[in-house]
């Protein structure tokens, strides 16, 4: 037996995916008094709940908060789609994103609505042009939640509920499309939605394979529903919308948690180890062993060499990035993570590290040598440890080659000392702190 779901699944679903629910203080809402009601009438006592936010109450400090909170979670390189409550809610938020992100080109985000007519369809097609960087967020309601097949989305956004497991599913299929060096997409999920997964209607009713015809495939297509149109009420039924403004400073008060799950392409929940071996599993078959890691990474040259070779398999300097933010390891080297990879050893921050190097290699070094390599290494990481990085890091230091020399020696002695510390920074694990 297979289900309906899993047919689709297989046409449809086709890359793991990560789950960021995030929980905030303001998720529900009882108005109080030292709070100001700007528009509207306010029912006192009430709990403002989800579904009631930006369709009858709205309080622009909570999508303020949301809109910060995922931009600094997100690549805000990446494609990306934020399903909002309704269409001026869609526009709010982008207002936000543009005003928040880094990014400060005017279509950095952009809305794609019902509203928008022909501009959102070519905001769309542009969207969809992988090689157009240009927009890179779209904020939508109803429309994107089906018939996009932009494939190079890397993150959905959820700032509305979802009450639909059809709905819910075509909103994951926009992140879950192959693409070159997408590796998998991930799920901001500010609304409890994740809730869908446990649904026994996830998996859908099972269908008699005998149906189907002896050693041919099923064609399946997305499930239709009419998610694709929006469906707010008409302007005459509306009613006015509750604007409240927090008092003074309650907006730096809110308070967030973030709970972060996994799952495969299948769908089911797996655990981190788990993923990261399905995405990352061979990056072992590159050493034989710890100790030759250590032994590979502990000299720039030999680690050069490395580095190119796993670029060359699909191991790019950004792909070893995502992993290092998927094990919380952004403060670690990219040794640790490579090292937790094949050994499951718990990585260490750059600071430790330093700290408990520090000793042996300072031992032999002067006062002039200790100075100089106390560099940029526990603030940007291993790439400052590269020997091209060295005629800069001296110039950096001492404005010039030859006043280098003067302090420090020889260039011999400059790069055998630059090269030799290295060996300590990489200790065994067993002298860790």
């Amino acid at each position: 037996m297979v289900t309906k779901w899993r047919l689709w699944h297989d046409v449809i679903f086709q890359t793991p995916f990560k789950v960021k629910r995030i929980q905030t203080t303001l998720d529900e809402y009882v108005y109080t008094s030292d709070d100001t009601v700007v528009e509207g009438e306010i029912e006192e006592g009430r709990i403002y709940q989800e579904a009631d936010f930006n369709r009858i109450i709205e309080i622009k400090a909570k999508e303020v908060n949301r809109v910060e909170l995922f931009l600094s979670m997100i690549n805000q390189n990446e494609k990306s789609i934020v399903f909002c409550a309704t269409q001026d809610h869609a526009a709010a938020v982008r207002d936000l994103i543009n005003q928040q992100c880094k990014n400060k080109n005017p279509f950095y985000c952009v809305r794609v609505t019902a509203n928008d007519g022909a501009l959102g369809d070519q905001y769309l097609r542009d969207f969809r042009n992988n090689d157009e960087p240009i927009p890179t967020i779209l904020t939508t309601s109803q429309k994107l939640s089906t018939g996009v097949d932009a494939r190079n989305v890397r993150n959905i956004v959820l700032m509305r509920p979802v009450n639909s497991m059809i709905e819910f599913k075509q909103i994951i299929g926009r992140g879950t499309r192959i693409f070159d060096g997408k590796e998998y997409f991930t799920i901001y999920d500010f609304v409890g939605a994740y809730h869908h997964f446990s649904d026994p209607s996830w998996d859908g009713e099972p269908l008699d394979e005998t149906t189907v015809g002896e050693g041919k495939e099923p064609t399946v297509r997305e499930p239709s529903a009419p998610y694709d149109r929006e469906e707010e009420p008409p302007e005459e039924n509306r009613r006015t919308m509750v604007k409240i403004k927090l008092r003074d400073g309650k907006e730096r008060q809110i308070q967030h948690m973030v709970a972060t799950s996994f799952w495969s392409a299948e769908g089911r929940p797996i655990s981190a180890e788990e993923f990261m071996q399905n995405l990352f599993g061979s990056l072992p078959e590159f050493f034989k062993s710890e100790d030759e890691l250590r032994k590979i990474w502990s000299d720039p040259s030999t680690r050069k060499a490395l580095l190119e070779k796993l670029e060359k398999a699909g191991y790019s300097h950004d792909v070893l990035g995502e992993l290092q933010k998927l094990i919380n390891a952004e403060d670690s080297d990219l040794f640790d993570v490579l090292e937790y990879v094949a050994y499951n050893i718990t990585p260490i921050t750059r600071e430790e590290r330093v700290a408990k190097a520090q000793k042996n290699i300072f031992t032999l070094l002067n006062n002039t040598q200790k100075e100089f390599l106390e560099f940029k290494y526990i603030e940007s990481g291993v790439d400052e440890l590269a020997q091209e990085k060295l005629p800069d890091l001296l110039r950096l230091k001492y404005r010039a080659i030859e006043d280098a020399k003067e302090k420090l020696g020889s260039i011999d002695d400059i790069r055998n000392t630059f090269i030799h510390f290295q060996k300590h920074l990489y200790q065994a694990h067993s002298q860790r702190l």
